[in-house]
């Protein structure tokens, strides 16, 4: 079931870094909004300014939720008493088109496989293929980034993960604002938790252009090593960070982040049902597994669409989808045959 390697990195005494890539692993209508404009701080590292972002045209959010649901009649989808989101939410107004990795390693994603610049051309060919394939729906660019990685390397305090400088994630900004692009902080707790790596990364998330994302697969809470297997959230880890997040758009008068949580198997997220929603969040549950495309509708049917939480992403591998036969990464226009619509693309 798993695919694990190890990446060796300029950082520090040459850290151990791996990422494991796990087989089991709106358009025009969309522009109608009020005219009244909520204004919030946006920061970056050395300047703030005043950014307007519109209320939402309750109305056309949910003639938007339900052609995300794309038919479906089994009453699963839209999820049902979720709340509105605040002023300048992207989804599901936007369809959001990432390129995940990190910059140390060219095994960990495309992100940090290719040169910057052909990488950002790339993520461009992309999004106008995305768009082409449902023109109703705009495309968000996206960088995202694993700002804490899982490792082979103990580290000095045995927590087998390293953090990222905070020069490399500055990096990231720059690249992502040269593509009109937003940022996902990605963490790999392995032996540490979700608790102590979420909020090192604040002076980021105040950011109104970043967003986060946790990966339970290698949340090791039974002391396990990561890779050797697959780890696990419960529903009350994935409330803490939504309520951290939710604490930071209220104090800083943000718009809504966006909390990517990776899945493919199901005691990866546990106790689903009690996942609680926020108007300042909005939780896309990701179908992180690789695989030739039967592999990844099952994984879909039975860990993503089967369990709703509010949105859904899907991820695709760039390699490790072509590996078995028929050898074939899905298109867009095929992943958009899913029931719901993915509002969340991810490539690695």
């Amino acid at each position: 079931m798993k695919n694990i390697f190890l990446s060796t990195v300029l950082l520090l005494s040459s850290l151990g870094l791996f990422s494991n890539c796990a087989q089991n692993k709106a358009g025009s209508t969309a522009a109608k909004t009020s005219t009244v404009a909520a204004t919030v701080e946006a920061k970056t590292e050395d300047t703030t300014t005043k950014v307007a972002y519109q209320p939402i045209d309750k109305k056309l959010y949910d003639s938007l939720m339900k052609r995300m649901a794309h038919a479906d009649t089994t009453g699963k989808w839209p999820v049902k008493n979720t709340p509105y989101p605040i002023p300048g939410a992207i989804l599901p107004f936007k369809r959001v088109v990432a390129y995940y990795g990190n910059l140390y390693s060219k095994k960990m994603g495309i992100l940090g496989e290719l040169p910057p610049n052909e990488m950002l051309a790339k993520l461009k060919g992309e999004v106008k293929h995305w768009e082409k394939a449902d023109p109703q729906v705009p495309v968000q660019p996206a960088l995202h980034y694993i700002a804490v990685v899982a490792s082979g390397d103990p580290g000095k305090d045995k927590k087998y993960r390293h953090r990222m400088p905070f020069k490399q994630i500055d990096t990231v900004l720059y690249l992502a604002k040269k593509a009109h692009a937003i940022v996902f902080l990605d963490v790999q707790v392995s032996l540490s938790n979700i608790r102590t790596e979420l909020p090192l990364l604040e002076k980021y998330l105040v950011m109104p252009q970043v967003h986060f994302g946790m990966d339970p697969e290698f949340s090791m809470k039974d002391g396990s090593l990561p890779g050797k297997k697959i780890g696990t959230y419960d529903a009350d880890d994935i409330n803490y960070v939504s309520n951290y997040l939710t604490g930071l758009v209220k104090k800083y008068n943000l718009p809504p982040k966006i909390l990517i949580v990776h899945r493919f198997t199901k005691k990866m997220v546990t106790n689903y049902k009690n996942i609680k929603l926020h108007p300042e969040v909005q939780v896309v549950m990701d179908m992180d597994g690789w695989g030739e495309p039967d592999l990844k509708e099952g994984t879909w049917r039975y860990f993503i669409y089967s369990e709703p939480v509010q949105f859904t992403g899907f991820k695709l591998f760039y390699k490790n989808d072509i590996k078995k036969a028929p050898h074939h990464m899905l298109t867009p226009e095929e992943v958009l045959k899913k029931k719901p619509y993915p509002m969340y693309i991810q490539y690695q």
